[in-house]
């Protein structure tokens, strides 16, 4: 003992202390969750945030965002501006305080916010931390007071650069290209946050630009109508049975609007914030404002006589999902999330206090309005109905534990290896296709469930008659995960990814949407932990003599015969998979060290919500409209 003590020494100097922003540095995902394009662009957020802090104080109007060339990002508002004076405490300006120090900002003094978003006070200085440079003007009486930094540290003291007529403050950073896999913002991305908080505070004007490129990209959000008009938003292209309920209420130290309307659709939407935070898991909010629509939804079906008799038992929380767009949002002096991504509220207070806020909201509203109560009981007992005989089709699916094969559909080839985070499920377009994927496969870690034409359009279907259609419920079953929001588990999951394979030509795009559709509404969790992909077969084969090259783009196509003009070429284009032999399938498509795939993000989830109504539901217009709209991207509608 006494030679390895001596040969491996733990003393006091090799406990390390990381002052200031070093820690940010050393271990950037404890504050922005990931370093990939979602950290990058939760670095804009935490700077909008602290002016957003300002709009719910009542203080700032306007906030403008640039991409800048070179992916600089620039956040300007004309709220009140961080304080200019010395800071009592640590003897410095405290602009430089509350962009140096972790934990500095008026969020902790409720005089300061009330309520805020961001990182808990350290976001701005986090993204100071992890940037190249960054700079700060705050615009307050009369004088423009400036500061830069590098990595975090300032360059020189604040100085005063010259006069101004206006107030607020004004954010410039570089994110630093050794902290990020990629610098590159993408303005759809950032514009589908700004929308939410746009509509999540009324009256305010977010405008954002990209100035990256010779044309300029820009969005301005500003809705009057607040959250209400969200869920008009969201309810656009369907059919309500009813005007959005709408109220507010405060509790203790609860602030809560509700907007809500039940539409003829047969999937539910329901967005959920806490001080503008978009919390995609829920939490006790939801929790709270659920409770509450069910127990008063069967308080009033026990007026009902009629209704009554053709539900006798009452309704379940899922029986009254079904159709029911909403946002919820509350404002909390003190939030807590299960993680620094804030995906779940999970103040345990604040449950009991949603629950009271929304059944007094709700109950008000039936009361004046019996004729849309009623037509929301007819829907919810219609939704009991079918989600009884779910539940009876959906013993078909089960798959006894994540390990079993016991079962499953004979078309499907499953793989030898039993751990599901080394195995792969590839959902493939017909027979054809089918036959070639099973050869050419690595059959220890990859299965293949070949699909037999298109399968149904859940857009359209209750879950009863989903699960009538065999191709689905084959799909569940060897997935293993279950179905339903009383049995759905992601974690029994079988295959760590699910890969979409289909033809590059129109009927392939079709199912692969079809497919997108069903995962988007029955099995989300699913795309939400990284586990749905989509295969890029390639194009075309490119044949110089011998030589054979794989193309996966037109425009990588005319880059290679520009390269080659004066090479004799062949030039096969893949319209099938089924024109690949096993071995071309296998190097091009299936081969993890040499495919290409895509993995299925949720970003946004307001745009894919209105996104698969429009293309999959019942409504003819806005689809045509769309189809009008985007027309001109087609390159190549069928080869």
């Amino acid at each position: 003992m006494t030679n390895e003590a001596s040969q491996n020494p733990y003393a006091a100097s090799q406990i390390k202390i990381l002052e200031g922003l070093e820690a940010v540095r050393k271990r950037p995902g404890m504050y922005i969750g990931t370093q990939d394009e979602s950290g990058l662009h939760k670095m804009v957020y935490e700077v909008v945030d602290n002016s957003v802090d300002e709009a719910m104080a009542g203080h700032c109007t306007q906030i403008d965002v640039k991409i800048l060339p070179e992916n600089i990002i620039e956040v300007k508002d004309n709220g009140r501006g961080i304080p200019v004076g010395i800071h009592p405490d640590k003897g410095k300006s405290t602009i430089e305080v509350v962009l140096t120090i972790l934990h500095a900002g008026g969020k902790f003094e409720n005089d300061a916010y009330k309520v805020s978003g961001g990182l808990h006070g350290v976001g701005v200085s986090v993204v100071n931390a992890l940037s190249t440079w960054l700079e700060v003007e705050v615009h307050q009486s009369g004088k423009i007071h400036y500061q830069k930094y590098q990595t975090g540290i300032p360059v020189e003291d604040v100085k005063i650069i010259g006069d101004t007529d206006r107030q607020g403050t004004t954010v410039r950073f570089l994110p630093d290209k050794s902290i990020f896999t990629t610098t590159e913002f993408f303005f759809d991305t950032l514009s589908a946050r700004f929308r939410e908080i746009a509509f999540l505070n009324k009256g305010l004007l977010l405008k954002i630009e990209d100035l990256r490129k010779e044309e300029i990209a820009q969005h301005e959000f500003k809705f009057d109508g607040g959250i209400v008009s969200f869920v008009e938003y969201l309810t656009d292209s369907k059919h309500p049975l009813h005007k959005v309920l709408h109220f507010v209420g405060e509790k203790e130290t609860v602030w809560a609007e509700i907007a809500l309307q039940y539409c003829d659709t047969y999937s539910e939407s329901v967005f959920c914030f806490t001080n503008a935070i978009n919390n995609n898991l829920g939490g006790t909010h939801l929790e709270g404002f659920r409770t509450a629509l069910t127990r008063t939804l069967n308080d009033h079906l026990k007026k009902d006589q009629v209704l009554l008799k053709k539900q006798p038992n009452g309704l379940t929380g899922d029986d009254v999902k079904e159709g029911l767009c909403a946002v919820i949002s509350v404002k909390i002096p003190q939030p807590q999330f299960n993680s620094q991504t804030k995906e779940k509220l999970v103040n345990a207070e604040v449950k009991g206090l949603m629950q009271t806020i929304s059944g007094e909201g709700l109950n008000l509203f039936f009361e004046e309005n019996p004729s849309v109560i009623k037509k929301i009981l007819e829907k919810c007992i219609l939704a009991s109905k079918a989600r009884e005989a779910a539940r009876r089709a959906r013993d078909l699916t089960r798959r006894k534990t994540v390990l079993e094969g016991g079962g499953l559909p004979g078309k499907l080839a499953d793989c030898s290896e039993k751990d599901p985070d080394l195995c792969e499920l590839f959902l493939v377009e017909g027979d054809s296709a089918g036959g070639s994927a099973k050869q050419g496969r690595d059959r220890n870690i990859q299965a293949i469930l070949p699909l037999k034409g298109k399968i149904l359009n859940v857009e359209k279907s209750r879950l009863d008659k989903i699960l009538a259609n065999e191709e689905v419920r084959n799909l569940i079953t060897v997935m293993g995960t279950g179905i339903g929001d009383d049995e759905f588990n992601a974690e029994k999951l079988r295959y760590r990814k699910i890969i979409i394979m289909t033809d590059a030509d129109v009927d392939g795009s079709h199912i692969r949407t079809l497919l997108l559709t069903f995962f988007f509404r029955y099995m989300k969790a699913v795309i939400s932990r990284g586990s749905l992909y989509v295969a890029q077969p390639p194009l075309y084969q490119l044949k110089f003599g011998r030589e054979a090259i794989y193309v996966y783009s037109d425009k990588e196509k005319e880059e290679i015969l520009k390269a080659r003009s004066g090479d004799k070429v062949v030039i096969q284009r893949y319209k099938g998979l089924g024109e690949m032999n096993p071995e071309q399938l296998w190097e091009t498509t299936m081969d993890p060290k040499e495919r290409v795939m895509l993995q299925v993000k949720l970003d946004d989830f307001v745009e894919a919500e209105d996104t698969f109504n429009i293309l999959m539901g019942d409504d003819v217009s806005p689809r045509r409209k769309f189809i009008e709209e985007n027309s001109y991207k087609v390159a190549n509608l069928d080869l």
